[in-house]
């Protein structure tokens, strides 16, 4: 998982680079905002992605193992066959050298399962990142945006009903999986918080699925999104187009700004520009142009 995610991320920062300067229009609440460039906005992509390595990561260190402290954790019956605390002590030692492998200082018949919630938050939280890429490549892909396209194949078919159709079929999977993926600590805090006294088994028919399902899905999450990345459409026009449209509300911000240094009541201007960006929305939702600049 760890390696996987290195290499997405060295594909982002290359992605980041080439976009760095191309601008787009950035939205908030699904509305336009303000400029931003397309680089920027993939930079916040792997910000999350990195936090989520640095997660991963402190997990990883972090693993430990039961040792060998018998049916309930104090390692008594050990002790007994070694001949002395002592010797239970130096035994442990050496197999956790050897197996390099840390042991908790307490355990009951199994390691505290504790571990496995921060393990699988810490695989939901990468699924978190990529789920949210995916789905703001899924508006983006949109016609209403149409600035962004995950790769499409020469054979690909976007729908049996439709012959024209260009579904983002990898995006959805990856919101998909990552939806399952974002259950999973649930399953493991209540077989930590469940493991009543010494330990019961009524977690252990589930750990059986959901250890290796919530890597198999970080597994394919990844592999999906690196896909996306490597072979990611950015329609520059499209970007443009909509840049072309809605820049000119952005700047209204530096004109009441200047209106302001210059001495006017700032109220009564943000009035007046008001009423100008309200006509201005009514030509857009007529199909005219933005009369706003005008």
């Amino acid at each position: 998982i760890l390696g996987r995610l290195k290499t997405l991320l060295v594909l982002l920062a290359e992605k980041i680079e080439i976009t760095a300067a191309l601008p787009v229009m950035a939205f908030t609440h699904l509305q336009p905002a303000e400029p931003t460039t397309l680089g920027y906005r993939l930079a916040q992509v792997a910000q999350d992605l990195l936090l989520d390595w640095e997660a991963l990561g402190r997990v990883r260190r972090g693993l430990k193992g039961k040792g060998f402290k018998g049916a309930v954790g104090t390692g008594a019956s050990y002790a007994e066959l070694l001949g002395s605390t002592e010797l239970l002590i130096e035994f442990e030692t050496r197999l956790s050298t050897q197996l390099g492998l840390p042991f908790f200082a307490a355990s009951t018949q199994v390691y505290p399962r504790k571990q496995d919630y921060y393990l699988l938050s810490a695989l939901a939280g990468l699924g978190g990142s990529l789920y949210k890429f995916a789905f703001d490549l899924r508006l983006l892909q949109s016609p209403v945006f149409g600035e962004l396209s995950e790769p499409f194949a020469r054979q690909q078919v976007g729908s049996s009903a439709m012959p024209f159709n260009r579904n983002p079929i990898n995006a959805e999977k990856i919101d998909s999986l990552a939806r399952a993926l974002a259950q999973m600590p649930r399953v493991a805090w209540d077989n930590a918080a469940h493991s009543l006294l010494e330990r019961t088994l009524d977690d252990s028919a589930n750990r059986r699925t959901l250890l290796p399902e919530a890597f198999l899905t970080a597994d394919e999450l990844l592999l999906t999104t690196e896909r996306i990345v490597r072979g990611l459409v950015i329609h520059d026009r499209a970007a443009a187009h909509n840049f072309s449209i809605y820049a000119p509300f952005a700047a209204i911000e530096r004109v009441l700004m200047a209106l302001g240094k210059a001495g006017a009541d700032r109220q009564g201007m943000h009035e007046r520009l008001r009423q100008h960006a309200l006509r201005a929305w009514a030509d857009l939702q007529q199909g005219l142009p933005n009369t706003l600049v005008d």
